[in-house]
C-alpha cells in the first residue's frame, strides 16, 4: 500500500486484504529473493565462538532445498508435523523453510522447556521429526520409552552412536539442491505454536501459511513505516526475543525476510543489557522488537545516556504496557519512540502505535491496525460504549487468526462469540478508537513477555514428593511485570526450610522450563477452594 502521508484513518479505510489463493511462506521468504536479488545477505549468524557467517538468499534456498530433500527421504511429507528445537541460528531458519517448502506443519519448541513439556508438546502434535541440536536431543532422550519409538531426531552436531540420532550437516548433505516446492493454499496449515492457558495443558495454536500476509501491516506500523524506507537492504532487525514463540518468529524473523531485509541471529542465553547495547551497535541495527523485560532490563543498565552509538530507526515492544517513563527513556537513550503493540499467538499484532503518523499514548497499545477490526464487546457479543470496560476482541477475517487449537474443538468454540474472537483481555475503548488493556480475564501469567499457564507447573509439582497440594500464582513484579509464586501444602513427614523451597525451584525448572519456574515459593496449611474443589487463586492474589 502506497502511504503519500495519508493519516491513520485514511489509511485504515483504504486498506484492503490482497492473500492469493496459493501461497507458501518458504517460497516469500526465501526462493522469491533467490531469483531476485540472490546476493543480498538474508541471515547474519553470531556463532557463540564470535565467528559471523553470513548467508545470501541463494544460498539460503540452496541449503534449505538440500534439507527439504533429506527430510523427504525419511518420509517427511506434506501436513506432517515437524518439531525444531534450535536457538536462533542458519539452521533454525532453513529448518522452518524447509518444512515449508515440503508443505510440512511447523512447531517450534523453546530452548528452555524440560522433558515434560517437551514429551506432552510432541506427543499431542503426534511429531515423528525434530530438528535439534545436541543439547536438544539430550533432553529428547531422557523422556520415557514410548514417546520415542516412532520419532527420529535430527541433530545438527553430535555424537551419533551416543544419541542414537541422525547427524545433519546443512552445507554438506549428499542430496540435491534442486526442489519443487509442494503447492499450498494460504489457508493449508503451516505453524503449529502452543500458548499456555489457565485451566488445562497448553493448547496447539494451528496458523496457517496466511499468517504472515497477516502480520505484514502491523510490522510496517511498529517499524515507523518501514513499506517507506529507502534502501532496504542497508537495514538490519534484530530481536532477544526466542524464535520458539510468535514474537521473534513473525513479528520480526518471517516479516523481515518477506521484505528482502536481512536479520542478525542472535540470542543471549541470558538477556545482557549491555551486551545487547553493544550487539546493536556493533552490528548497526536498525529495527528491534524489544519485550517489555528486556527494555526495563536496558534502562535499568544504561539509566540516562547512550553508551554506544545506536542506528536505531525503530522500535517495538509488546505483552505488557509500557508507561510515560519508559517511553520517555526511550526517546532519550535509544534515540526512537518505541511503537505499544497488542496481539496473542491466536491472532498476532491486531493493535499498534506508529510513531510517524500518530502521537503515543503511555500504556495504550494503539488502534486497530489496518485489516484489523478489534474492539471491546459484552458477554453477548455487543460493542462496548467508549470507556465501558468489556472483553477485547477481534472480527473474524483478519488473515492473522488462527486456523483452530490442535486437536480441542471445544476450546476453539469457546474462543468465539459470534464472529468475534475473545482475547481473555479485559479492555476499553478510548477516543479514536485506541483500545486500552485494563486486566487479564482469567489466570495466565505475563512474566519477562512470557504468557504463562500454571496449570503445567502446579501438576509438575504434585510430581514432587513433599507436596500434597500446589498452586501458582502471578505476583506483581516492577521488572518482569509479574513474577511466577508457588503456594504448597507439604505431606505429612516433610518440614518448610528454605532448602526444600530451593529444590522445588529446581525441580520445575529441570523437568518443566526455565522460564516457567516459581520465584517464590510459599508453604501453607491449606489453599483456598470452592466446594467442588476447585483452587480459587483470585483470594491468593488478593493475599499478595
Amino acid at each position: 500500500m502506497q502511504y503519500q502521508n495519508l493519516t491513520y484513518k485514511e489509511l485504515y479505510d483504504k486498506f484492503q486484504w490482497d492473500i492469493p489463493k496459493t501461497y507458501n511462506i518458504g517460497y516469500d521468504i526465501c526462493e522469491k529473493w533467490s531469483k531476485t536479488t540472490p546476493e543480498n545477505p538474508a541471515i547474519i549468524d553470531l556463532l557463540p565462538s564470535g565467528k559471523i557467517n553470513t548467508t545470501n538468499f541463494k544460498e539460503l534456498n540452496l541449503f534449505s532445498n538440500k534439507v527439504a530433500n533429506y527430510l523427504k527421504s525419511f518420509g517427511v511429507k506434506k501436513f506432517d508435523r515437524v518439531g525444531i528445537l534450535l536457538p536462533q541460528s542458519l539452521q533454525c531458519l532453513v529448518s522452518h523453510i524447509s518444512v515449508f517448502k515440503i508443505g510440512g506443519i511447523s512447531v517450534p519448541l523453546f530452548l528452555l522447556f524440560g522433558p515434560d513439556a517437551l514429551e506432552y508438546r510432541i506427543s499431542d502434535a503426534n511429531i515423528k521429526t525434530i530438528i535439534t541440536d545436541e543439547s536438544g536431543a539430550k533432553k529428547i532422550r531422557s523422556m520415557g520409552n514410548d514417546i520415542q519409538k516412532e520419532l527420529i531426531i535430527f541433530t545438527i552436531e553430535g555424537n551419533i552412536k551416543k544419541l542414537k540420532s541422525i547427524t545433519i550437516n546443512f552445507s554438506e548433505i549428499n542430496v540435491s539442491s534442486e526442489f519443487i516446492i509442494e503447492k499450498t493454499n494460504s489457508d493449508d496449515p503451516a505453524l503449529l505454536l502452543y500458548t499456555s492457558g489457565t485451566t488445562g495443558p497448553p493448547k496447539g495454536v494451528l496458523h496457517a501459511h496466511r499468517v504472515l500476509l497477516g502480520h505484514i501491516p502491523a510490522f510496517d506500523f511498529f517499524l515507523d513505516l518501514f513499506s517507506t524506507y529507502k534502501n532496504k537492504i542497508y537495514n538490519l532487525l534484530w530481536t532477544p526475543a526466542d524464535w520458539a514463540w510468535i514474537g521473534g518468529l513473525l513479528n520480526i524473523l518471517f516479516s523481515s525476510l518477506h521484505h528482502g531485509v536481512p536479520v542478525l541471529a542472535y540470542r543471549f542465553e541470558k538477556f545482557d543489557a549491555l551486551k545487547a547495547i553493544q550487539l546493536m551497535s556493533e552490528f548497526k541495527v536498525t529495527g528491534s522488537f524489544l519485550p517489555p523485560t528486556a527494555l526495563k532490563m536496558l534502562r535499568t543498565a544504561i539509566p540516562k545516556n547512550k553508551s554506544k552509538k545506536l542506528f536505531l530507526k525503530s522500535v517495538a515492544s509488546g505483552g505488557e504496557p509500557l508507561g510515560a517513563e519508559l517511553l520517555d527513556w526511550g526517546k532519550k537513550v535509544l534515540g526512537v519512540n518505541i511503537n505499544e503493540i497488542y496481539g496473542q499467538t491466536e491472532c498476532n499484532l491486531v493493535l499498534s502505535s506508529c510513531s510517524k503518523i500518530m502521537k503515543p499514548r503511555p500504556g495504550i497499545a494503539g488502534p486497530p491496525v489496518p485489516g484489523s477490526i478489534v474492539s471491546v464487546i459484552d458477554q453477548n457479543g455487543r460493542k462496548c460504549k467508549k470507556g465501558q470496560l468489556g472483553a477485547i476482541a477481534i472480527k473474524k477475517g483478519s488473515p492473522q487468526m488462527f486456523l483452530r487449537y490442535w486437536n480441542n474443538i471445544d476450546a476453539t468454540n469457546e474462543k468465539y462469540i459470534n464472529d468475534w474472537m475473545i482475547t481473555g483481555d479485559k479492555g476499553v475503548i478510548e477516543k479514536d478508537n485506541w483500545i486500552r488493556f485494563v486486566a487479564r480475564d482469567d489466570d495466565v501469567i505475563t512474566s519477562g513477555g512470557y504468557r504463562i499457564g500454571p496449570g503445567p507447573i502446579e501438576d509438575c509439582l504434585m510430581k514432587h514428593p513433599s507436596v500434597s497440594m500446589a498452586a501458582v500464582i502471578g505476583k506483581e513484579d516492577s521488572l518482569r511485570t509479574q513474577i511466577v509464586k508457588a503456594f504448597i501444602v507439604l505431606n505429612k513427614g516433610f518440614i518448610d526450610n528454605k532448602v526444600l523451597r530451593l529444590e522445588l525451584q529446581s525441580f520445575v525448572r529441570k523437568n518443566l522450563s526455565a522460564h516457567e519456574y516459581p520465584r517464590e515459593v510459599e508453604i501453607v496449611e491449606k489453599l483456598p477452594t470452592t466446594s467442588t474443589g476447585k483452587i480459587l487463586r483470585r483470594n491468593l492474589r488478593d493475599q499478595n
